[in-house]
């Protein structure tokens, strides 16, 4: 029977052998038909994984936030035909990605679902914070709008603190320095704070400190890096 692969891929443009252990490697050429959240980025990928050379015999199927219920429940059909795999933008698929609407469809049908091993941005962060591992919650993208950016953090918060629960966020890129200039003017000051940048990547960055101390960080800017972003209050 036919199977779904959840197939990692790196967070930025490391090569893949620098965080995907070789069975994953191993796989990912055996696969000739795929869902994939971007087109050009998954060809790029496969090309370094197996595929170079081959990439126009390869089958693709995308599968993005503007993919209808009846397009996702239209892709099992492709399992009649083969194994299939999932790709995401970067890192782990059908977390924080769209891709999960096919791993739900898939269960519905019976289809066995096989995640592999990979980098999570988000467990990486978290291991490297100093932040509470023992209880924690992902709360995905805040609000885009300061003044509900800034009552969300502040609830937040609250929830941290009788918890005793690290609260993990991730942010559009562009938007990095807005929400870490709104977390510096809502958060308590004794609140921790941990920015986790290029994960993986050779100009890394993982810096956890009190929103006080971040505070007397007056140069320091994100940038249009991918992050995550944990507090602890």
């Amino acid at each position: 029977m036919s199977k779904l692969y959840l197939i990692p891929t790196t967070l930025g443009e490391n090569e893949p052998a620098e965080v995907l252990p070789q069975s994953v490697l191993n796989l990912i050429p055996s696969l000739r038909i795929f869902v994939v959240e971007e087109l050009r980025t998954a060809r790029r990928f496969l090309s370094k994984t197996g595929h170079r050379g081959h990439i126009d015999e390869l089958e693709f199927h995308t599968l993005n936030e503007h993919t209808s219920a009846q397009e996702v429940s239209a892709l099992t059909e492709l399992f009649s035909r083969g194994d299939v795999g999932l790709l995401s933008e970067a890192g782990l698929p059908a977390v924080a990605d769209p891709g999960a609407l096919l791993v739900a469809a898939c269960h519905r049908m019976g289809i066995d679902v096989v995640p592999l091993v990979g980098p999570s941005s988000l467990m990486l962060a978290l291991m490297g914070s100093g932040l509470n591992g023992q209880s924690f919650a992902f709360r995905g993208y805040l609000p885009a709008k300061t003044d509900e950016r800034r009552a969300a953090l502040r609830s937040v918060e609250k929830q941290s603190a009788s918890l005793h629960q690290s609260q993990i966020f991730i942010e559009t890129p562009y938007r990095n320095d807005a929400l870490f200039a709104d977390m510096l003017a809502g958060l308590s000051d004794s609140t921790r704070l941990c920015i986790a940048a290029d994960l993986t990547l050779e100009s890394e960055l993982i810096r956890t400190k009190t929103v006080a101390q971040w505070k007397k960080e007056k140069a320091f800017s994100i940038g249009k890096r991918p992050c995550v972003f944990i507090i602890l209050a």
